[in-house]
């Protein structure tokens, strides 16, 4: 990794003191869900936007979620830790991925997509590798962030988007640009935050699932699959799914399955835009 980006990274500032309890309390064996809900309840930043995603569409609840103690008793620990640290690093960083031609609101959305997804469809294959899954798929496209602004800091921002704007495929456009990926930043600035290296470790074999160890390329596949389901622009995309399921033959995972949770997903859009 180029220096200036290491050193953009290296200065980031640490985490907001409820998230890191947050991630305290999750690791935690001896923590209960209750422990989790009295520290969510005392920041509203994180209330508001755990109570927004459960009441997305995409989650599927049948009823009106109303309080931190019902959101976080049908998102589990895991995915409550994914959405606070989403928040608290969208906050630090400064979102404005011009360079990309996504819009902060787009951005914001995609990581509750992605981890909508991820639950629709990987808690029917093995729900005990959600507690990384949860958390990585809310969090997976956070180098983004960090490229745009290296991107924009270079003169390189009207090249950069007029390359995503003739169709290519982003990851290359990355790597061509500044030899990196969102995976391998987003891996990167994880680290220097000291998150859990599993997690660090899925997120960064994302782009590349068919090298990953053989420990985390359950998770890496999963991971990309999601995110080629699901991209930041376009993100409905019926070529996207058609990709997504592409790479689920590939690595082995039941296709229909797959397509079920994508029809499920497709149909619980019709009812956000109604």
């Amino acid at each position: 990794m180029n220096d200036s980006l290491l050193s953009k990274i290296k200065t980031l500032p640490p985490l907001p003191d409820t998230v890191t309890q947050i991630q305290r309390i999750c690791a935690d064996p001896e923590s209960s869900v209750g422990d989790l809900i009295k520290v969510v309840e005392k920041d509203p930043m994180i209330t508001a936007n755990l109570l927004k995603a459960a009441n997305s569409p995409f989650y599927g609840f049948s009823r009106e979620i109303k309080t931190v103690s019902q959101a976080v008793s049908l998102f589990g620990m895991s995915t409550v830790k994914g959405l606070a640290l989403s928040g608290a690093v969208k906050k630090l960083l400064s979102v404005d991925l011009e360079p990309y031609g996504i819009t902060p609101q787009a951005f914001a959305d995609i990581s509750s997509l992605q981890n909508a997804l991820m639950q629709i469809w990987y808690t029917k294959i093995d729900r005990s590798k959600m507690d990384i899954l949860a958390v990585a798929s809310f969090l997976q496209e956070t180098g983004k962030i960090i490229i745009a602004q290296e991107i924009t800091k270079e003169g390189k921002a009207a090249d950069f988007k007029a390359a995503i704007r003739e169709g290519r495929d982003i990851t290359s456009v990355e790597k061509e640009f500044l030899g990196e990926t969102t995976a391998t930043v987003t891996a990167a600035i994880f680290e220097h935050w000291r998150f859990e290296e599993s997690l660090i470790e899925a997120i960064k074999y994302s782009d590349s699932p068919l090298e990953a160890p053989e420990a985390i390329a359950p998770y890496s596949k999963a991971l990309c699959i999601v995110k080629t389901a699901l991209q930041p622009l376009n993100t409905f995309g019926e070529e996207h799914f058609k990709d997504a399921l592409q790479k689920a033959a590939t690595f082995g995972f039941d296709e229909a399955l797959l397509s079920e949770s994508l029809q499920t997903f497709k149909e619980r859009r019709g009812v956000s835009n109604s």
